[in-house]
């Protein structure tokens, strides 16, 4: 995997993934942060996980929300300290275990950015389990 980050002016800059996807980071909040987009990158990443795992599992999932919260140190480097990601899951039939299991999963066997930060971070996670309207 490769990219290319180039400075644009000020403190912005353009992103440009090897797949060709583009975006800007600003660090005077211009556009996203390099740290909201790592926060993003945790959700994100996740979120992809737990409704691959549930669609695998042949429940039917319409909506997936995943809410995040974060701390970060107070002196530079402004790490993330923790990391609570909520995800809001709605289907039809779908089981509490089933959500539980795939966000269990995520967070401790799938989801690389998670892992990836998971020796720094404190990273938590609770979902909300809501019934389709049929």
């Amino acid at each position: 995997m490769k990219a290319t980050v180039s400075w644009n002016q000020d403190l912005s800059f353009t992103g440009v993934t090897e797949s060709g996807y583009k975006t800007v980071m600003d660090g005077n909040g211009k556009a996203i942060s390099p740290m909201e987009s790592v926060l993003l990158a945790v959700g994100a990443c996740s979120s992809i996980d737990v409704v691959d795992i549930l669609k695998k599992g042949r429940n039917d999932v319409t909506h997936c929300e995943c809410e995040l919260d974060a701390q970060r140190a107070e002196e530079p480097p402004k790490v993330f300290t923790s990391i609570h990601a909520h995800y809001v899951v709605t289907g039809q039939d779908l089981s509490e275990k089933a959500v539980s299991r795939a966000v269990k999963l995520s967070a401790e066997k799938y989801c690389s950015v998670m892992l990836m930060v998971k020796d720094t971070v404190t990273i938590t996670t609770s979902f909300t389990l809501n019934t389709a309207q049929q």
